[in-house]
This record gives C-alpha cells, structure tokens and sequence, in this order.
C-alpha cells in the first residue's frame, strides 16, 4: 500500500489560511491524498496561532498542524495545544512545556503515520536540545506504531537541515525544512530511501518580503527604524511537496513540489 503525504509550507495570515480554505479539498481529492501536513506558526497576523485558526485549517482539510518557534505568541493557544493531538509544537524544548512535539494518526488509506517537529539550533533565537538526538529518540518510539515517520525540521540555516536529513535517512520516510518561507529545488530520494526537501516555501502572499508589506521591510532595512511587519496581500500562492511512501517499509517512492496559484492553477 501507498501512503501519499502533503506537507505545506508556513502558513501566512488571513491569506494563507485563506487559500488553504479555497482550494485544498479539491486538490487533495485529485491527487488522492492521504494526510496533510500544515505549518502554521505564522498563520495568526503573521504571528504564533490561535485556536480558531487551528479548527478551521483542520476544517479544511490539514490532519496535523506545526508550530515552529512562534508557537506561543498567542497566549489563548497554551490550553488547546495541551490537549491537542493534530496541533504538536517543536519536541526538542522543555518536555514540560505545553503541548507535545510529536502524534501518531491515522491516514485516509487507514495507514498509521507518525509526525514529530523539531527544531533547529543554527542562527535560531531559542536555545533547544539536540534536533538531531531527540529526533532519533522519537523516531524510535513512533517506530512501535508505525513504519511511516515524517519530520518538519523548523530551521533557519540550510546545512543543519540537510545534516539531519543525512542523519536520518532510511530512519524517517519523509523530512521537509519549514521557517524560511522560500521554497528550495532540493527535492530527492536519499540513499537510504528517505524523501528530503530542505524549505517547503511559503504558504501566502508573495508580493511581499517572505509574507510580509514589502514597503514596512524596506523601511526597517533603509533607515533601522521601527515599523510594523504587517502581512501583505498579493499574489497568494500554496507551496509544498507531497511524498508517496511504502506503507510496508516506510520507504519514500517519490518526493514532488507543489505550487497553487489564486486562480487554483496547479504547478507540480
């Protein structure tokens, strides 16, 4: 049996959640798969999520949701995560901190899939444990449940990214970078049967700077005065990859990136 997986890249305001909402049933529904998989620390005014925002993805169609480091931005959000298991936040901070870092659900085709989120040390203002030692740990765990794990790696340096996808080749089915907003052309099988992109890209508006009004960043970078980091509106795109895996040995068949446009043209 095949398990196919779409991961999605960081959410953005009101016009990522939007495209998501328009378009993802329908494109879910065509190319047959099986779970979704959101980043969307940044879908609450480019900022942290609240527990609206966490129902209505999963209304529209998104099984499990990351955090990233803006998980606790929003305050409301600390009692919906603690019994959550389809919002998870990165497993590498504290273990007594809200939330878990990783579930186990079940995919349409029946298939278990287990998803953990950790994130990055390089160039991140949070100090968390190993990314690369609790993502073994973990994986070891889900693998007595399941033979399909899947990592977002929340990171903002390429090269850590790449080394833990090396790490885990032929542990994990699937590991996919989030937090850069720029989709990378890395896509591939590692050697160890392991499907592997370093950045998802950005889910929102890409008449911007990474989501972002264009005129605010240009602003703060002239003068390095303050100035709000609004979410811009233009040209609204849905970036991810979608990952077909063996769900007898959990090894990736295909990795592909997906791009959808406002108008729901689908570039694969």
């Amino acid at each position: 049996m095949k398990t196919k997986i779409l991961a999605i890249g960081d959410i953005v305001g009101k016009p990522g959640a939007g495209i998501i909402k328009k378009h993802l049933h329908k494109f879910a529904t065509e190319q047959h798969i099986d779970l979704v998989i959101g980043n969307a620390e940044n879908v609450a005014g480019g900022s942290g999520i609240t527990p609206r925002d966490a129902d209505e993805l999963i209304s529209a169609g998104v099984n499990v949701i990351t955090a990233g480091d803006h998980v606790w931005a929003k305050r409301e959000i600390i009692p919906y995560i603690s019994s959550s298991e389809r919002l998870i936040r990165p497993a590498n901070y504290p273990d007594d901190n809200p939330g878990k870092g990783y579930t186990c659900v079940e995919a349409k085709n029946g298939a278990m899939v287990g998803v953990m989120h950790i994130q990055g040390r390089v160039f991140m203002a949070t100090p968390v444990d190993s990314p690369f030692k609790v993502a073994k740990k973990i994986a070891d765990e889900l693998h007595q449940k399941t033979k399909i794990v899947i990592v977002d790696m929340h990171a903002e340096a390429t090269s850590e990214k790449i080394a833990i996808g090396w790490y885990l080749d032929g542990i994990v089915s699937f590991i996919f970078g989030t937090h850069t907003h720029i989709q990378t052309a890395d896509e591939r099988i590692l050697p160890l049967g392991t499907a592997y992109i370093t950045d998802l890209g950005m889910t929102g508006p890409y008449d911007s700077v990474i989501g972002r009004r264009t005129d605010r960043v240009l602003h703060k970078f002239v003068t390095q005065m303050p100035a709000p980091f609004d979410v811009a509106t233009g040209d609204v795109r849905l970036c991810g990859a979608i990952a077909t895996i063996n769900s007898d040995t959990g090894r990736a068949d295909e990795i592909r990136r997906v791009v959808i446009l406002e108008d729901g043209t689908v570039k694969i």
